[in-house]
């Protein structure tokens, strides 16, 4: 059976760990410093998939040895965001726990597919391939997946549809200048533009750059943890199970959508691999002026954290 492990028992992780092992993807180890709390969670779930007849077995620890030879790991550790803060406000403080994680990494799964869940992600899952020395391939961001859900719900909540009815589709940095792609938003088949007035999708639109915040606000204590736990979740699937699926991930990109140097939410379809393939779709003029616009700002965020770094 695979192993999965998840690095941060908080919100997100605990969710991711529920969503692993209800899909019965593999094994799974819960990590935190506070070995308590990893294992009173690995404990809790491991007894609820007992319920629905499944063998799947969490282990909870505070020692990196137990994640050895793991197929996948995912990191969600990390400070979570507080009312009036964006993600970038958590740059430094996270940049120092994924760092001191993927060190312990790469010494006990060498061969695993790294996946960054810790924001700012775009920025972060730099830091974690630069790092790890992994191949592009075998490091990815999630972020993309939740954005898109996002998306597809205010749309679905709109037109009073089933979400599962529309497509959408998000690309470029995990925050407020995320590119929700409306061209490439359709229901049962129909472009958005041709069901709703550009009024009304420009708010939407600007509501999905904002979701986070939302939630945030409105949980005064933490950020959203259901929906990042399922979302990167959906990734490790796609990958354990070789689905070749197409999702938009932060990856690496050299050259593709004209951008090199830079992990940019794309389209890249999913498999045992990691990353099988960067999907290049055609982008309006201003849906390139917004997606230009982001990559720019994940630039400078990550000159800012390399700048910081070196000065140490």
């Amino acid at each position: 059976m695979e192993k999965i492990t998840i690095i941060g028992a908080g919100n997100v992780g605990a969710h991711a760990a529920v969503s692993a092992a209800t899909l019965e993807l593999g094994n799974i180890v819960l990590l935190d410093q506070d070995a308590d709390l990893a294992k009173g969670k690995a404990l809790d779930i491991t007894q609820s998939m007992a319920l629905i007849q499944s063998d799947v077995i969490v282990t909870g620890t505070g020692d990196y040895k137990e994640t050895a030879d793991s197929s996948i790991v995912i990191v969600t550790a990390g400070v979570s965001r507080k009312p009036g803060m964006s993600r970038d406000d958590l740059l430094h403080i996270n940049a120092d726990i994924v760092e001191s994680i993927v060190k312990q990494v790469v010494e006990y799964s060498p061969d695993c597919i790294l996946i960054i869940v810790t924001n700012p992600i775009n920025t972060l899952v730099q830091l974690a391939y630069d790092i790890s020395g992994f191949s592009k391939e075998r490091v990815i961001g999630m972020a993309g997946i939740l954005d898109g859900g996002r998306f597809k719900y205010f749309i679905a909540e709109e037109l009073n549809v089933a979400a599962s009815e529309v497509v959408t589709m998000v690309l470029g940095d995990h925050g407020a200048l995320m590119v929700p792609l409306e061209d490439h938003c359709q229901v049962n088949g129909q472009p958005i533009a041709e069901l709703l007035s550009r009024e009304r999708i420009e708010e939407i639109v600007y509501r999905v750059q904002h979701a986070g915040s939302e939630i945030v606000n409105l949980l005064k204590t933490s950020s959203s943890y259901f929906a990042p736990g399922l979302a990167v979740i959906q990734m490790a699937k796609a990958i354990i199970r070789d689905e070749g699926k197409t999702l938009p991930c932060a990856v690496f990109l050299e050259g593709e959508y004209d951008v090199t140097g830079a992990f940019v939410g794309v389209p890249v379809v999913l498999g045992r691999n990691g990353v099988e393939k960067i999907v290049e779709i055609h982008l309006s003029e201003k849906e390139t002026i917004a997606f230009n616009r982001s990559v720019e700002h994940i630039k400078e965020r990550t000159a800012d954290l390399n700048k910081q770094r070196q000065n140490k």
